[in-house]
């Protein structure tokens, strides 16, 4: 099983403008703070991945007829509806990655729970359904049981959650809440990956060129498949940010990864969507209460 997942973010970023004290400090271009104040530089750089980094990528993508999951913010959403459209025309599959990309650890829970049900409401109205599955990143210790409540409240379905870096499976957990119900559903996690990442282009110790990704995303399939044709199959995700992996040069080290799965033997990898994982390990491993 195999997936790529695109973060649509921009314009949902911490600044000034959203009532924010700071403006945004990370995965940028630009390493230097503003506290109080507007980060031009910045917003400049992440409206790059609304501007052109996601239609590069999807045009990639949809060259190869690799279908994604969008982790999508519903401010950046309600700023630019052609994205909707895309990923809508395009099938793939639209999650949530939060209302804002802000960090919620210290909010308290009755405005963080106001957040998750904006982010519904937003996706009604854009998508014409709420979101099947969610990661939020930067969440508090609240936010995963929040999020369940939310979605009993509007008796809507969590297909799956990703706020895990655990394992190259999925796996079930056990919701608190459900202590006591006679017939729990209990919560699929689908591990996410910060190894597998474009992030990697931001940090002191990570990879510097497209070649460099390449290899590493390379090296992490082959112990994989090795491992698969063991007897031991497993999940690999890829996280790509339109505004880091959509430049220009880097983008050419995924276009070299697309190349090297379509040079596989058919069948050897799943390309697909999270939904469709989920949906998979559902009907094959379903929830038993304290078998996780």
């Amino acid at each position: 099983m195999y997936m790529f997942r695109i973060d649509a973010s921009q314009g949902s970023e911490r600044t000034v403008l959203n009532g924010d004290d700071r403006s945004e400090e990370i995965l940028s271009e630009l390493i230097y703070k503003r506290q109080g104040e507007r980060n031009l530089g910045t917003e400049s750089d992440y409206e790059y991945g609304s501007r052109v980094g996601i239609w590069r990528l999807l045009n990639l993508f949809e060259s190869f007829n690799v279908p994604i999951t969008a982790y999508a913010i519903g401010q950046a959403l309600e700023m630019n509806p052609d994205v909707v459209a895309a990923l809508k025309d395009g099938d793939h599959e639209i999650a949530s990655h939060g209302y804002r990309w802000i960090d919620y650890h210290h909010m308290p829970a009755e405005v963080e729970k106001q957040y998750i049900v904006r982010q519904l409401e937003v996706f009604k109205k854009l998508t014409g359904a709420y979101p099947g599955g969610w990661y939020v990143g930067r969440q508090s210790p609240r936010t995963k049981a929040l999020i369940w409540e939310v979605y009993k409240e509007h008796d809507a379905s969590l297909l799956w959650e990703s706020d895990s870096y655990c394992d190259d499976l999925p796996y079930w957990i056990d919701v608190p809440a459900e202590k006591d119900v006679e017939n729990p559903e209990g919560m699929l996690m689908l591990p996410y990956s910060f190894d597998n990442n474009d992030l990697k282009f931001h940090s002191g110790s990570g990879a510097f060129t497209p070649d460099a990704f390449f290899q590493y995303l390379k090296a992490s399939l082959d112990t994989l498949l090795a491992e698969a044709e063991s007897g031991s199959p497993k999940m690999m995700s890829i996280g790509l940010h339109c505004r880091i992996i959509g430049k220009p040069g880097r983008s050419q080290g995924l276009k070299k990864f697309l190349e090297y799965i379509n040079s596989l033997p058919k069948g050897d990898v799943w390309v697909t969507r999270r939904m469709d994982i989920a949906t998979h390990w559902r009907e094959k491993f379903p929830y038993e209460h304290g078998h996780l």
